[in-house]
């Protein structure tokens, strides 16, 4: 394997350690020369890998003292933050959290979708939409997961804004393993088909605002039916 994608896989193993709390912030790392020995790899390589959290914020490496878990708040990395807010222990918050998130990114993409999709985009979405239909009806959970987020890769797209799909893709790869918690239950697969129904209807019409207030009801029944159907809780 190239270095390079060496350094990367031990710069998520990293992570993750950092993530559950071995080592915690203000702790020191394994030494290079013990990383290299566990993972059987370069010195270089194992540097590489620490340029990477550097990168981020996630450590510091200082001189005499080696590397240094920094705490989360000055962490600047967008995927290792929500990695450790996803999992820090308070899911439900955590969860809220990222809807908030794709509340205010997708129903923008919503709206410049309507304005922008041409006839392939409709027929991706249609094609999606069939698709989670099928799959909750065969009750395969991981179908009914791809077809759901292809659907909503496919309004990135359609918004017709490269910075839009850019923003939302480290955000995707998180959200991957939320969409399968929250799709889990066979009555969230139910809203969650009417809801994709009517923001293909909004998007087809051309309309920007219906298409916003479409996403906006979809982010909604997905936070009610989370805490509901996952969590047990009142509205």
């Amino acid at each position: 394997m190239p270095r390079q994608l060496l350094a990367d896989e031990i710069a998520q193993t990293l992570l993750d350690r950092i993530v559950d709390g071995d080592p915690r912030p203000g702790e020191r790392m394994p030494s290079e020369n013990e990383l290299s020995r566990e993972f059987d790899v370069s010195r270089l390589t194992v540097r590489e890998a620490i340029r990477t959290l550097q990168a981020q914020n996630v450590v510091d490496v200082a001189r005499g003292r080696g590397t240094v878990v920094r705490p989360l708040e000055e962490w600047t990395g967008l995927e290792a933050v929500l990695r450790a807010t996803v999992r820090g222990g308070d899911d439900l918050t955590a969860s809220l959290q990222l809807i908030q998130v794709r509340r205010m990114i997708e129903t923008g993409a919503a709206a410049l979708a309507a304005e922008h999709h041409d006839a392939d985009d409709l027929a991706a979405m249609e094609t999606s939409l069939q698709g989670m239909t099928d799959a909750h009806e065969r009750g395969d959970l991981t179908a009914f997961v791809e077809h759901d987020i292809r659907f909503h890769d496919v309004i990135l797209s359609a918004a017709g804004n490269v910075f839009v799909a850019v923003l939302f893709e480290p955000l995707s790869r998180v959200m991957r393993e939320k969409r399968r918690q929250t799709s889990a239950v066979p009555a969230i697969q139910e809203h969650a088909i009417d809801e994709h129904r009517k923001v293909l209807a909004a998007v087809r019409s051309g309309d920007p605002e219906a298409a916003r207030l479409a996403m906006e009801s979809h982010m909604t029944q997905t936070a009610r039916d989370l805490r509901r159907h996952v969590f047990g809780l009142p509205d």
